[in-house]
């Protein structure tokens, strides 16, 4: 196999940290990012959230 072995991991916790971090890490970068449309999708998503959170405008006064 490749890398330590297991025993040799799990010998300490630092080891298993860095074990696990390096994992963590492979995984992440090997993760494709998603294709952009143009960003007309986030574009759409970001209006929708903004209208969303904006408060309703008080009358009277």
């Amino acid at each position: 196999m490749i890398g330590p072995k297991i025993t040799t991991v799990f010998r300490s916790r630092w080891n298993a940290l860095f074990w696990s971090a390096g994992v963590l890490l492979t995984a992440y970068c090997s993760i494709p990012s998603p294709d952009d449309d143009d960003g007309q999708d986030k574009a759409k998503t970001m209006q929708q959230i903004t209208e969303a959170l904006k408060t309703p405008a008080t009358t009277g006064n």
